[in-house]
């Protein structure tokens, strides 16, 4: 069922005026404690896992960063568009008892990046949790996936790679389950976002990351996009923002008339990184969307 939450105009200026921008969390102080884990043989093919403390076993998160699929953006720093933006929110999770695993992955401008070598990434990276859970007291059966902005994108076709056809390029042999996915403002749909790529990356992001428009590669956008993956098969929570507000009723829509269970969150009003701060109003909807999926209750 989706919910607005809708605030009078003065109101909505006192919670999403102070934002925090990229640069103010990329700065925010975070304890140490994440592990530097290899998942392939590319230097940016790895994760960072951080795990609670106490015995175990933990529940995970798999976190993938957003960034317009793109290793650059315009003049900003190369970490804005990487794995470190979500550090303030692993120490966040650690705190509540949620081991994450944070992926980094090859992107537009990186060799092998694009089709198919990021969705390759990620996938490979979630599959890795198997090769280092026992040893990290980590819970497999409480696995779920979160992506914020082009991330989220990635993280909602991870609940949906299980689909694809054998002759897929993505094509992988049992995958990892999920519970389910968290998508923090980022598009379900890539034909839908097509309009924004330019305005909002810089570039045509999208027909550079699959290889060419939707009829000039039409399979791949059916392998890729998970609005035509439907029904992904398990439970979506899709927090939208500004940013993505307009396309989360539609989703909703055609994903429950598919008989995916989704819940939708629209704050119409939130800039497009308030997701990402632990200190934000809207980072209880983040953690109960999380809890939830996880069977953590309330």
């Amino acid at each position: 069922m989706m919910r607005h939450i809708a605030f009078p105009f003065l109101l909505s200026l006192a919670l999403w005026g102070q934002d925090k921008s990229p640069l103010d969390l990329l700065n925010m102080t975070v304890p140490p404690g994440a592990r530097h884990i290899a998942y392939g043989s590319d230097p940016l093919e790895f994760g960072e896992l951080r795990v609670p403390a106490g015995k175990g076993p933990h529940p995970v998160v798999v976190m993938v960063h957003g960034g317009c699929w793109s290793a650059k953006l315009g003049n900003m720093p190369d970490r804005v568009v990487s794995l470190e933006l979500l550090h303030p929110m692993t120490a966040a999770f650690a705190e509540m008892g949620i081991a994450t695993w944070n992926l980094e992955y090859r992107r537009l401008g990186n060799p092998g990046g694009g089709w198919p070598g990021t969705f390759e990434d990620v996938a490979r990276g979630a599959d890795h949790l198997r090769k280092i859970a026992r040893e990290n007291g980590l819970d497999l059966t409480r696995v779920v996936a979160m992506g914020h902005s082009s991330g989220g994108h990635l993280a909602m076709w991870l609940a949906a790679r299980s689909k694809l056809p054998r002759t897929s390029e993505l094509y992988v042999k049992d995958p990892l389950p999920l519970k389910g996915v968290v998508d923090l403002d980022g598009p379900p749909d890539l034909k839908a976002t097509l309009p924004m790529q330019v305005p909002v990356c810089g570039a045509p992001v999208i027909v550079n990351l699959m290889g060419g428009t939707p009829e000039e590669q039409p399979q791949r956008y059916r392998e890729a996009s998970p609005a035509e993956m439907l029904p992904l098969g398990v439970r979506q929570e899709f927090l939208a923002g500004r940013m993505f507000a307009a396309q989360a009723p539609g989703y909703e829509e055609e994903a429950r008339r598919a008989g995916d269970t989704v819940h939708t969150v629209v704050m119409a009003q939130a800039g497009h990184f308030v997701f990402l701060d632990p200190g934000s109003a809207a980072w209880p909807e983040v953690v109960k969307s999380t809890r939830a999926l996880l069977g953590l209750g309330k």
